[in-house]
């Protein structure tokens, strides 16, 4: 009976064992990440979660012009911050790895699925066996698309992260238009959003983090595009330019700093940039608090 009993416990053990390895492979969070423009705040980042996601991250990021303002702008605060954000093209020792561009092209538009089999052909090529993280960026295919496209972006990334449990999938909604709340854009991007919140993915909110100043101030209801110009008397006519204003408001090196950022302003890009360290920071594990 003893014998009988201590081979139930050593059976027991090896099940418990095995189910919490089974869970562990799994990078699927239990709860939506979500970085939007509430996650610019550089400074609220802890310095231990910013050195773990150098530590444990590889990234992977297909983008084209409007995905690139991430990297310049990463780029333009490394040269104003220093090594704390410094990031690389491959592996380096005290920087993030970013394969820039390694995957062509961006999320396309209608439905399209190339980006779907570059991921795929990506992952299974044993050189890229390190890589944790994938990111892609779209360019005017929000604006462009139908529900059932979006529908479609949607589903193949679900897959995707079923089929390659160790991978972190980040979702993305796509840059502003001027067509305001209820345009098809807008729309579309709420597909999106609904989509990750209620399924717990993680998503890098590219239209909301430039539908706000850093002061908080709401600009997509002025039919804001994605160079920051905006409508500021509700006659039609896109008069202003939020990130001009807030720059010229403000120090650049001490509130700000410049750096190329395509179709838009320096500040957007700066924002972009604090929102990708907060978003690499939470893959990492930090809780976001």
């Amino acid at each position: 009976m003893k014998k009988q009993f201590l081979t139930f416990l050593t059976f027991f053990f090896i099940c418990v064992i095995f189910v919490s390895c089974k869970k562990d492979k799994s990078t699927a969070p239990n709860q939506p990440i979500i970085i939007d423009h509430s996650c610019t705040n550089l400074a609220k980042i802890p310095l231990e979660w910013i050195n773990k996601a150098k530590t444990d991250l590889h990234i992977a990021y297909g983008h084209t012009s409007h995905g690139s303002q991430l990297i310049t702008g990463m780029d333009g605060l490394e040269a104003w911050k220093g090594d704390t954000y410094l990031w690389n093209n491959g592996p380096l020792e005290g920087s993030l790895d970013i394969r820039d561009q390694i995957m062509a092209g961006d999320l396309g538009t209608k439905g399209d699925t190339i980006w779907e089999a570059s991921t795929r052909s990506f992952l299974n090529d044993w050189r890229n066996a390190a890589i944790n993280v994938i990111i892609w960026s779209w360019c005017g295919g929000v604006s462009t698309n139908t529900a059932e496209g979006i529908n479609i972006y949607l589903n193949r990334m679900n897959q995707l992260e079923k089929d390659y449990p160790n991978v972190h999938f980040v979702y993305m909604t796509g840059h502003l238009d001027s067509t305001g709340i209820n345009g098809t854009l807008n729309i579309n991007n709420e597909l999106i959003r609904k989509f990750c919140k209620e399924n717990n993915k993680i998503l890098y909110d590219f239209a909301d983090i430039e539908s706000y100043d850093p002061d908080g101030i709401y600009y997509l209801d002025k039919a804001a595009d994605d160079g920051c110009n905006y409508d500021s008397n509700g006659d039609g006519i896109k008069d202003s330019n939020w990130a001009i204003n807030w720059q010229n408001a403000h120090t650049e090196n001490i509130d700000w700093y410049n750096c190329c950022s395509a179709h838009s302003q320096p500040l957007n890009a700066n924002m972009k940039a604090y929102a990708a360290w907060w978003l690499w920071s939470r893959i990492a594990g930090w809780s976001g608090k």
